[in-house]
């Protein structure tokens, strides 16, 4: 999952040299879908009915059609790497979100002052692009889509953590992915978009989204998910961002300047208080 997901950013971006967001998002999830979907039923998987199937497409579309919907737009704007530098502080969204909203891990005083520091750290990577006069405006919407985005995954992700399940997370991913495949490839059938630029860097992008991406990432993501505490599941974005990073500067030549490492060092300092300090909601 840590790496896998890391090479997304820049297949991400690959991919929409070809296909516009709404579609490529539909697609990819349709076909992950189906495809997990299929190898269920050769295995007589039980699938997730009644209020278990609908709960999981709900999931679903908080955690894949907005979560991923948003990072897919943010790459129109901003680079793959920044995206990915940006996503380092989901993990405050989540302890934060768990903490107030689903009344899990308690919020100490150093936990707080790692997010703060957390935060202090994107306001120094985003800050000198979202004050210049020609990138700014787009790097400041990248951001905001992607802090949107963030909160909705990780509603959904804590949703499905504190779901009952009998299916087994691959096959309730399954269905998550199918669902929102249908609900996005609907959604761009009536919304305008750019007809599609088939070229084979494209398409084998999409193909290894699909594979890579969503039948290796996504399944691995349920299943840690379920089995990990929230602060173990959330080290993913620790790797991501180097991951996408060094593809970002290999295939499109983006910039990492030592104000971005700094910047990105001050967001590991305080996701690693926040995880170092987090404390479990049983000790109240």
């Amino acid at each position: 999952m840590c790496f896998f997901w890391g090479t997304t950013y820049l297949t991400i971006k690959m991919s929409l040299e070809a296909f516009p967001p709404l579609l490529l998002v539909g697609t990819r999830f349709f076909l992950a879908g189906a495809i997990t979907l299929a190898g269920a039923r050769l295995l007589r998987a039980p699938l997730p009915r009644g209020r278990e199937l609908w709960l999981s497409i709900f999931n679903g579309i908080l955690i894949l059609g907005v979560g991923n919907c948003a990072l897919v737009y943010s790459e129109l704007w901003i680079p793959s790497g920044l995206a990915a530098l940006i996503l380092t502080i989901s993990p405050f969204w989540m302890v934060g979100i768990d903490a107030f909203v689903f009344k899990g891990t308690r919020l100490t005083g150093m936990t707080v002052a790692g997010m703060l520091a957390g935060f202090a750290g994107a306001a120094l990577l985003i800050g000198p692009d979202a004050l210049d006069a020609h990138s700014g405006a787009h790097t400041l919407a990248g951001f905001l889509v992607l802090q949107a985005g963030s909160i909705s995954w990780t509603t959904g992700s804590l949703l499905q953590r504190r779901q009952p399940s009998q299916a087994h997370p691959i096959v309730s991913g399954g269905v998550q992915q199918l669902a929102v495949g249908m609900v996005v490839l609907v959604i761009a059938a009536l919304v305008p978009e750019h007809p599609v630029n088939w070229n084979a860097r494209g398409v084998g992008a999409l193909i290894y989204l699909v594979i890579f991406g969503s039948l290796v990432g996504y399944s691995a993501y349920l299943y840690a998910l379920e089995h990990l505490p929230v602060p173990i599941v959330s080290l993913y974005t620790y790797v991501n961002p180097v991951v996408a990073v060094i593809l970002g500067w290999i295939f499109y030549r983006e910039a990492f300047t030592p104000g971005d490492a700094f910047a990105m060092a001050v967001i590991f300092v305080g996701v690693a208080i926040v995880k170092r300090h987090q404390e479990p909601a049983s000790t109240r």
